[in-house]
């Protein structure tokens, strides 16, 4: 009796994931030899990339069992908004307990939010819901501005094709995904100080002005991007996800 139900259970899962991923096959998929309690991030939540294209790194989540151990052989499948792909779009966790799967990103620039899905013991689905960002042409274009202009203060880190300046500096910058201080900010504020820089609304005054380096299509396009990019998300009138 046990036997069958978990045997329906993991029946149902199938139906149900490959139903949501839209997927067509001829033969059956994975089958779970463990079952965990819950799914979690390992790393690649939080990414941008332009609209249509592969995330620069894979999503990794990771199954547990109840007392937070690592359970391998378990089956994850997940699943998007229309247009999202994932490669491999299900699988079983390896000697880690851990599935990896690349995820392109649909054609409708916003916010995307993903599900992993695995089946635990009690046939019950437990889910964990990751969000990507998907970049519009104006935003790409604000990425390419940042990368040149913003991000050698703005961000901290430091890579081999750029050095921060960050710690170098008296007063931080703000990153632009900063939202608990930057969302308070208007976009006729943000539009200020880019274009004036920081005296322009009393901040500090290493912030240069950029106005007559960039255009106002080029600082509306930077507001656009800070917005999009901004943790926790910028609530703003029409703001919405990208449909299941």
């Amino acid at each position: 009796m046990k036997r069958n139900a978990i045997q329906t259970g993991v029946a149902v899962l199938a139906l149900v994931l490959s139903a949501c991923n839209h997927k067509s096959s001829t033969g059956a998929g994975p089958k779970p030899v463990a079952f965990g309690a819950a799914v979690v991030e390992v790393s690649g939540e939080k990414q941008f990339s332009a609209v249509g294209t592969t995330l620069s790194q894979p999503v990794v989540v990771q199954v547990n069992d109840d007392q937070g151990a690592a359970v391998p052989g378990a089956l994850v499948s997940f699943r998007g908004p229309a247009g999202v792909a994932f490669d491999p779009p299900d699988g079983l966790t390896d000697s880690s307990g851990q599935l990896t799967t690349n995820v392109r990103l649909g054609e409708q620039s916003g916010r995307y939010q993903l599900t992993a899905a695995t089946l635990t013991k009690a046939r019950k689905m437990a889910e964990l819901k990751v969000e990507e960002i998907a970049l519009g042409y104006q935003q790409v274009l604000a990425r390419q501005l940042d990368d040149q202009y913003c991000s050698r203060c703005h961000n901290p880190e430091s890579t081999a094709e750029r050095v921060s300046n960050y710690d170098n500096l008296e007063t931080k910058p703000h990153a632009f995904t900063e939202g608990e201080t930057l969302n308070k900010m208007s976009d006729t504020d943000l539009v200020a100080i880019i274009s004036h820089g920081g005296r322009a609304l009393n901040k500090s005054p290493l912030m240069p002005p950029y106005g007559y380096t960039l255009s106002k299509s080029d600082i509306q396009a930077l507001v656009t991007y800070i917005r999009m990019i901004s943790d926790p998300p910028y609530k703003a009138a029409g703001t919405v996800y990208a449909r299941q």
